[in-house]
């Protein structure tokens, strides 16, 4: 659980998509590309269209569904977080 403005919550299936996800464990669940599915490691950054790994790998958003790991895996498709993260924040926060 995360603490914000006083109050706890707790990241989800449904507002994942709307948190900061570096830091984050991930592996790409599906991918149009074969050789990107089981690819796995830590997100140390995030672009509008990708999000980068501790190992060095770039992965498009548009091409892959993701797997989070938070205390429960969690799907997250790649098309629903195309934008720059600082504006997907702000929406959940709207």
């Amino acid at each position: 659980m995360i603490m914000m403005e006083g109050k706890h919550y707790k990241i989800d299936a449904k507002n994942l998509a709307y948190h900061e996800l570096i830091g984050l464990d991930v592996r790409v669940a599906e991918s149009t590309s074969s050789e990107r599915v089981g690819i796995k490691g830590k997100v140390v950054d995030e672009t509008k269209n990708t999000l980068k790994l501790d190992t060095g790998k770039i992965l498009p958003k548009t091409e892959c569904v993701f797997e989070f790991d938070i205390n429960e895996k969690i799907l997250l498709d790649g098309k629903t977080i195309m934008k720059r993260p600082e504006d997907r924040v702000k929406e959940w926060r709207n």
